[in-house]
């Protein structure tokens, strides 16, 4: 078995592909990750600057420089969708409308209170729940956020919504994989949550962002 890059009491982190690694695990409560939707949003990132001013309304630092990277380059294949699902009892899959997955009777609704721009107003997650649809609220457009949050990763999601999404999964729900765990937000919300998680990252300046993460104290709800 591999080496863990990083871990804790809560979290544990590995650099590597989850199609090696996830075989190796076991079965966990819960599949909630963000994989990536072959979108090139990564090739986009790659020419933002630090040359733009922070707005003091927001709070939040001058933008990052992501860097190049092909890891948003095409869609994440069936069969490795199909073996994430068969390791897990329950799944919530970000993006989940860019994949081949089954009709569902609950999908997780984030509207990102975007206003009249080119970015899509809400994302779906695709989850395997016997509930009816949820739809969450939070400001999520550049600078303006809701409440003030580092940004670490071109296609990060905000703490509170992935805690919200995570608090949907049944009561029973303990352990938790993300196999694309990009700057580990899940970690840091089943950490917060009182939940165990394992995360797997490809890119291992990645891994050290999400390290870092976890090392800090328990944050409020």
């Amino acid at each position: 078995m591999q080496k863990p890059y990083y871990q804790d009491s809560a979290v544990t982190i590995y650099h590597g592909d989850c199609r090696e690694i996830v075989p190796q695990l076991g079965r966990f409560d819960l599949l909630l990750t963000d994989p990536p939707y072959g979108i090139g949003e990564s090739k986009k990132a790659s020419v933002r600057t630090n040359s733009a001013k922070p707005d003091e309304r927001w709070r939040c630092r001058v933008p990052t420089n992501y860097e190049y990277s092909e890891w948003d380059s095409e869609l994440v294949d069936n069969e490795t969708i199909k073996m994430l699902i068969a390791a897990s009892s329950f799944q919530i899959i970000f993006g989940g409308n860019y994949y081949q997955l089954p009709p569902t009777k609950c999908w997780l609704v984030w509207d990102k209170e975007n206003g009249a721009n080119d970015f899509a107003d809400c994302e779906l997650a695709w989850t395997n729940f016997n509930k009816a649809v949820r739809r969450i609220k939070y400001l999520w457009n550049g600078f303006q956020k809701a409440r003030p949050e580092e940004r670490y990763h071109p296609t990060q999601k905000p703490l509170s919504v992935i805690k919200w999404a995570m608090n949907h999964a049944p009561d029973s729900t303990k352990t938790i994989l993300d196999p694309f765990a990009g700057s580990g937000t899940t970690g840091r919300a089943a950490k917060d949550l009182n939940k165990t998680a394992v995360l797997i990252e490809r890119e291992e300046r990645y891994c050290e962002i999400a390290a870092s993460r976890m090392s800090q104290e328990v944050l409020a709800l």
